[in-house]
């Protein structure tokens, strides 16, 4: 007859896991002794090496009692479904380790590749972080709410930077967020200047707007407005020069009629 010491260490187990297999029913708890022990015959060492095999296999304690009990054909058809279960968790797992090695920084979380290269090119033309990681999170609502359009809509951003003046918005509104000027900073009117100028070229040619990306969802643009007065409360100073010439909006620009 074996202490619970002998029983675990003959099983390769610990104390602490054969007293939790008494606690959910996995291994029968032995009466004590008239010297207070509990003493362990030969099936519990066999109950016990075969409850530690199973685990060690990654068989869930909750079924171990059931396949215990089992026959050869109950036996057999539980270690197949384990056996799916496990392969699907493997899969889990191995799709969670390809994403886990694409976040090589902060920007790359929920991010596909090409916003990724089009935040990088922003901080090649001189726009500062702040700015970068506004754009970042103002990327990360529309790869969600708009994943099938992001190679289409990046590749109008990239065409976009070609133009100087979008270059010179771009270091302009760093200049701006870092000086930590006010409402009356006369920068903000440069650039709004630059927006407009830009919004009429596009109205005339009939290319506002990215294309795949307004739906009609003013939840979504809403969302995406309101990131960028809570990420600079000067935005709305912006927002009242534009209406002043005639457009209203920031992510969906629209023309208004000031006759």
């Amino acid at each position: 007859m074996l202490t619970i010491g002998q029983l675990a260490a003959y099983a390769g187990v610990t104390t602490r896991a054969v007293r939790h297999y008494h606690q959910i029913g996995l291994l029968p708890e032995p009466e004590r002794d008239a010297a207070g022990y509990r003493r362990y015959g030969t099936a519990a060492v066999v109950s016990l090496i075969k409850i530690r095999t199973l685990a060690n296999a990654g068989v869930p304690l909750s079924r171990i009692g059931q396949m215990l009990e089992a026959d050869a054909s109950t036996f057999a058809a539980a270690v197949q479904r384990i056996d799916r279960d496990l392969r699907d968790e493997i899969d889990r797992l191995e799709t969670s380790r390809k994403q886990i090695a694409q976040l090589t920084d902060a920007d790359s979380l929920a991010l596909p590749p090409e916003i990724l290269a089009y935040l990088d090119r922003l901080r090649e033309i001189g726009a500062s972080e702040r700015i970068v990681e506004g754009e970042r999170d103002g990327w990360i609502l529309v790869a969600a709410r708009w994943p099938q359009s992001v190679p289409e809509v990046m590749a109008a951003k990239f065409a976009q930077l070609e133009d100087p003046r979008l270059v010179r918005l771009y270091r302009l509104l760093s200049e701006i967020v870092e000086g930590g000027g006010g409402d009356d900073d006369p920068r903000l009117v440069e650039a709004v200047d630059i927006m407009v100028e830009m919004a009429e070229e596009a109205y005339a040619a009939g290319e506002l707007g990215l294309t795949g990306m307004d739906d009609g969802d003013d939840l979504a643009i809403g969302l995406l407005d309101a990131l960028l007065v809570e990420a600079d409360p000067r935005a709305r100073r912006v927002l009242d020069l534009m209406r002043e010439r005639g457009w209203t909006g920031w992510t969906r620009l629209e023309r208004l009629d000031l006759t």
